[in-house]
């Protein structure tokens, strides 16, 4: 393998930013983000009470193979997340309980893998932040080369290493190293409106205020014209 495959030093987002960042739900962030940054829903918690945040640390592997993986572990810092482009696939689990035991013990934040796990009832008995396409109890191999701290594309979204990451229940949602601090002033804006809007709807105010105007736009009723 070229050494350049592996990439071992890159910027990443503050702690006290992923701290900050950390309070708000994924769908805040995505919002905000302009509805963006959300890996397909294929790629989902292990178990749905799992969430995590922290910086992406990105691993490109061969279908089935998992010898990247035991290196990135080897690389990653405490409060990494595991980003693994497995390429979907599911016939074999890149990781089980001794891998994911290990990424504990060495502080990473989470594993968000594009790919399938396996020793799910161990792995949730842990409560270790797990993501994946689903699982397999069939294991990998390790023979084959990859990348690693380059970008990826994991559930139809491009991963840079460094970038912030969060998941919960709904999903996984990744933001630019470079844009999550400028985000924060908009989800805590964010986070109040909808509390507003809320409070609102329990008052029986119930009907969104800019429905109307929407569907005349969207040319469903006509100028004037309302529900």
């Amino acid at each position: 393998m070229n050494q350049r495959d592996i990439i071992k030093n890159f910027d990443r987002v503050p702690a006290d930013i992923v701290a900050q960042a950390a309070q708000y739900q994924p769908a805040i962030l995505a919002d905000v983000a302009g509805r963006r940054g959300a890996l397909h829903g294929r790629i989902k918690a292990l178990r749905s009470r799992m969430k995590f945040a922290g910086t992406a640390f990105t691993v490109e592997v061969r279908p089935g193979d998992n010898l990247m993986i035991h290196a990135a572990m080897a690389l990653a810092r405490p409060g990494d997340v595991l980003v693994i482009d497995g390429k979907g696939d599911q016939t074999s689990a890149l990781m089980g309980t001794i891998m994911m035991t290990a990424c504990r013990q060495l502080g990473l934040a989470a594993v968000v893998i594009d790919g399938a796990v396996r020793d799910s009832l161990e792995i949730d008995e842990m409560d270790y932040p797990v993501f994946s396409v689903g699982t397999n109890p069939n294991g990998p191999t390790k023979q084959a080369g990859g990348r690693i701290g380059h970008p990826v594309s994991v559930g139809g979204v491009t991963v840079s290493p460094g970038d912030f990451i969060c998941g919960d229940g709904d999903g996984v949602v990744v933001v630019e190293r470079e844009k999550i601090e400028s985000l924060l002033p908009l989800a805590a804006h964010k986070v109040v409106a909808e509390a507003k809007r809320i409070a609102q709807i329990k008052e029986g105010k119930t009907s969104a205020p800019w429905l109307n105007e929407s569907l005349v736009a969207a040319g469903v009723l006509q100028a004037g014209e309302s529900l």
